[in-house]
């Protein structure tokens, strides 16, 4: 048995990742934006603004479209300016939905 093996129920396709994207991600919509492009794909998670200026996301969902979203993390929204994006890969917890968090 594969560890991506779903064990019957389901959702042995689902990944998920931790990103932190680093540069001008606050204040521009980049949260927003962010719960907005997550739930056109799919996609289940959280995003948070972090008090040293970066924005915390957490994705879950199918590989393709999780790495649509990181992809799509790279650039943010259209005010932003991103320097950076660390991403760790992570297994899934089973969460359902898309939230900004505060």
């Amino acid at each position: 048995m594969s560890d991506r093996d779903d064990g019957g129920d389901g959702r042995g396709d689902r990944t998920r990742t931790h990103v932190f994207a680093s540069g001008r991600v606050q204040g521009v919509a980049y949260r927003a934006n962010t719960r907005d492009t997550a739930r056109e794909h799919g996609v289940d998670g959280w995003v948070r603004n972090l008090d040293d200026g970066r924005v915390e996301a957490v994705f879950e969902g199918s590989e393709g479209e999780v790495r649509r979203l990181v992809e799509w993390c790279e650039t943010g929204s259209p005010r932003a300016d991103v320097r950076d994006v660390s991403v760790e890969w992570e297994s899934p917890e089973g969460i359902e939905g898309f939230e900004v968090r505060w």
